[in-house]
């Protein structure tokens, strides 16, 4: 498995992975399909400090992550928020440690001082994932946004990396 920066022809095999998180509600609030439109506007908002890497396998993308800023204020240019999605036949097979290992390097090539995250307190998966590679809970918003109709909590994760 190749982990590598993410290129506009990936961004098929990303937008198909991004609306598998939809659908299976159990990464994002995002509850409507995304288009390559959509795609092709958040993929040219990562690039210099804030990219996307794929994990690339016999030739196809099984999974991504990026890093965007937490915050547009230069108070907070040392922080970077995740996002990690991993189609679903290559869940739990260790393509999202993978990518987050090479995601944090470039990180703190980038000047990063932490990392943050935030996820469903019902995504075991994924906080199993984010506490092995040294995640930890810092809290949890109640009833942050609504999913299907009903509020859910949105629990806060970071990484200190320096």
């Amino acid at each position: 498995m190749d982990i590598r920066f993410g290129r506009f022809e990936d961004l098929e095999a990303i937008l198909t992975i991004y609306n598998q998180g939809i659908e299976d509600r159990i990464a994002t609030l995002e509850v409507d399909q995304k288009d390559m439109d959509y795609m092709t506007n958040w993929f040219e908002n990562h690039n210099g400090r804030y990219r996307v890497f794929v994990a690339e396998t016999d030739g196809e993308v099984v999974g991504w992550a990026s890093l965007h800023p937490y915050s547009h204020r230069c108070a907070y240019a040392g922080v970077g928020e995740l996002s990690v999605y991993i189609r679903r036949d290559w869940r739990g097979k260790g393509v999202g440690q993978k990518l987050l290992t090479a995601l944090e390097a470039f990180a703190k090539e980038n000047d990063f001082h932490k990392l943050i995250l935030g996820t469903f307190p019902f995504n075991q998966n994924g906080q199993g994932l984010y506490h092995k590679m040294g995640f930890y809970e810092v809290g949890t918003f109640k009833n942050q946004g609504k999913l299907d109709g009903k509020w859910v909590d949105v629990m806060w994760m970071e990484k200190l990396l320096s």
